[in-house]
């Protein structure tokens, strides 16, 4: 499958909000751009993001910028060659050992993991991934499962946070349903 730009806009299901992102492929690999806008303990958030990844959808760097009410975030993200993450320079002992990249406050980073994971139907995958808590904005490591059901399914479990469901995809890998929290309203080439 040849991948131009792909544009997603969803909108959150658990709160006011949404959020709009660009997949589209570089000389290196992949790059996700995108601009999260939610209400959050009453207080506007607007967070954008970048994330790049390799050929093969392993990320390289990230980037989350904006405000979470009057705090201003700035973060720089990416692994580090002893197999930590790193947020502005700074290894984090609690992300150690994770592949993925999941920032917390959008469904962009799910695709990464999809694409990377390259299941088959009937296959089924564990995904550590360093995940982005919202609004701590503290990398922590979130034990993942995804179970390809179809084409367009995918059951997924995290247990660390309680959540399990069927996640709809587009043909791209993009979130269309995540029950309780997003759902696509236009995804265009």
């Amino acid at each position: 499958m040849s991948f131009p730009n792909h544009t997603i806009l969803w909108r959150r299901l658990d709160l006011p909000g949404h959020d709009i992102c660009r997949l589209r492929k570089t000389t290196a690999g992949w790059q996700l751009t995108g601009t999260a806008i939610f209400l959050c303990d009453q207080m506007p958030c607007l967070l954008s993001y970048e994330v790049s990844t390799d050929v093969d959808w392993r990320t390289c760097v990230a980037s989350v910028s904006g405000y979470a009410g009057q705090s201003a975030v700035a973060l720089a993200i990416a692994p580090t060659q002893s197999g930590h993450w790193s947020i502005n320079g700074i290894e984090v002992q609690e992300a150690a050992g994770c592949v993925d990249l999941d920032l917390g406050f959008t469904p962009a980073t799910n695709l990464i993991t999809i694409r990377r994971l390259s299941l088959k139907v009937g296959e089924r995958s564990p995904s550590h991934a360093a995940w982005l808590d919202f609004p701590s904005l503290c990398l922590k490591q979130l034990r993942q499962q995804y179970h390809r059901l179809s084409d367009g399914e995918y059951e997924y479990l995290a247990p660390d946070v309680g959540y399990a469901a069927v996640l709809e995809v587009d043909r791209y890998g993009a979130i269309i349903h995540y029950p309780d929290l997003w759902k696509q309203e236009l995804g265009r080439d």
